[in-house]
Parts: C-alpha cells; structure tokens; sequence
C-alpha cells in the first residue's frame, strides 16, 4: 500500500503506555459510590476521599506522549483516506458523515463500552462511535494467522470504520433491538449478516483507494488472505477441531472474502444489503 506521505488524520488518540488506572465511571465507579456513602454514614469527610483517590487514579494511569512512529502513521493515514471516502459516499447520498475516533492503545483502556483488552482484538464502540486498536493486533495477524502486508492492517481499520458507517445508517440498532427478542441460533445469523456488511463496506473503501492510486499490486489479496483468515469455520476448526456453523458470528472464510470483493467491485454505499441477501 502506498501509504507513506499520505494525509493524516487528526481523529486518532494515542493511549499507548498509558495504565488504567481508577476511574469514576463504569462498574468501578459504583464501588466507588458505596464507599464514599459508608464514609458519610460514618461521618468522614468524602470529598477528602474522593480527592485521594482521584490522586491514585492518576498516579496509577500516568501520562505518555503519543508516539509518532510507524504504526501510528499508518494508522492515521487509513483512517484519513477512510475518511474521505465516507464523506463523500455520504454526500452522494444526500448525508452527512460524522468520522470516528480511534483509539490506539496497549495492554487496556475503558471504552464506552466497558474495559478494553488487547486480547478482544479490534473493536468499534457505537456507544461512544470510537474504534479501539492494539496495533500488537498486526503482528498477531501475520505470525498467528498467516496475514501478512500493510493491506491486511489496513483492510481491519476499514472493517471496524465500516462498524460506524453501520450505526450512523441505523443498522446496528436494528440488530441489537432483536437482541432477547429471537433465538441465540437467529442472533448469530444477523451478527453474521452485520459483519459481512462491514467486510463489503471495507471492500467499498478499497474499490476508492484504488482509484486514487494508493494500492500495490496484491493488496486486494492480502485483504482476501486476511478475512479468510479470520472466518469462523477457520478459526473453529484450529480451536476445536470442527465447525458449528449455527455459531457463528462473523460469517466463513469464504463469505467474508466474497463479501469484502462484492464491495470492492461495487464501490458504492447502496450495493451491501446482506439482510435481504438469500446467498451469503
């Protein structure tokens, strides 16, 4: 991918080295309730206590400076070219596209949508419309799975921005509104449908940044090789030696590539709706 000296964008935040640390929100946050309570009940003074431990939580979280290195670079450009692509899609469409923010981390981070780990992999959270990424995540890609090449990263970033272009159009709602209402097997088809979605709006991204020059020769196949890869009737079978296709949440190999190259030969917002599709 022809990525280096690209526009970067600015909606990346660099929490790399940063621990989490005590924070009021969340699950933490009502412990913490509890016990500014009891200390009132027993006439102490909460605010001293409060004080404390805002002291601990950033002692215990720390600062780091966000790293211009490499990775980050790479990161930035993507989500810009991202970026530009949806804005316009949008606008084609008659929308507005409001861009997310990603969340580079390491080890862990609370998101809108709980605490973050490394081992989660990437994720978009539509409670806080961010997107969280260990950039560890790469190398796992490449020594784990086999997926190797700056496009297989980038094709990631372009599946969780996908994510957003999902719940800015309602989808993701949608699902989640089924959520309790129907069986676990009739969830995990429209997780399925949901993510093949993404993988064609990644595809769709890809169809643009090929028109305007940014990829190599075998970067489509680095994509394909990548969701292969992480289909899961691959990822089933290494676990546990065999496959339950009712299980499934992010669709097969084969329909995660057939999807992500439907986007790319489309380019176009309107040509994904894996909801209706009788043929994943």
């Amino acid at each position: 991918m022809r990525w280096k000296g690209q526009q970067e964008s600015g909606n990346v935040e660099d929490r790399r080295g940063m621990k989490p640390g005590m924070m009021i929100g969340g699950g933490g946050g009502i412990v913490m309730l509890i016990i500014v309570v009891i200390v009132a009940l027993m006439g102490g003074d909460p605010r001293a206590l409060l004080t404390n431990m805002q002291q601990q939580g950033q002692t215990q979280t720390g600062s780091a400076e966000p790293i211009n290195d490499e990775a980050s670079q790479f990161v930035r450009v993507v989500l810009a070219s991202t970026e530009k692509v949806w804005a316009a899609e949008f606008r084609r469409n008659g929308m507005e596209y409001r861009a997310p923010k990603l969340i580079m981390f390491s080890q862990g981070t609370q998101s809108g949508c709980g605490f973050a780990q490394s081992a989660v992999g990437p994720f978009y959270c539509p409670a806080d419309n961010q997107v969280y990424l260990d950039v560890s995540f790469f190398n796992e890609l490449s020594e784990r799975f086999g997926a190797k090449g700056d496009f297989a990263a980038a094709y990631v970033i372009a599946h969780e921005v996908g994510h957003h272009v999902q719940n800015l159009l309602g989808m993701t709602k949608q699902v989640d509104a089924q959520r309790g209402r129907i069986s676990e097997t009739e969830m995990n088809e429209l997780s399925v449908r949901l993510e093949l979605q993404a993988d064609y709006l990644a595809g769709v991204w890809a169809h643009h940044a090929n028109s305007e020059n940014l990829l190599d020769p075998g970067d489509i196949e680095e994509a394909i090789r990548c969701a292969q890869a992480i289909g899961d009737d691959k990822l089933q079978k290494e676990a546990q030696g065999y496959v339950v296709p009712d299980s499934f949440t992010h669709g097969s190999s084969a329909q995660r590539a057939k999807w992500f190259m439907n986007g790319f030969k489309s380019g176009e917002l309107k040509g994904g709706d894996t909801f209706s599709a009788r043929d994943l």
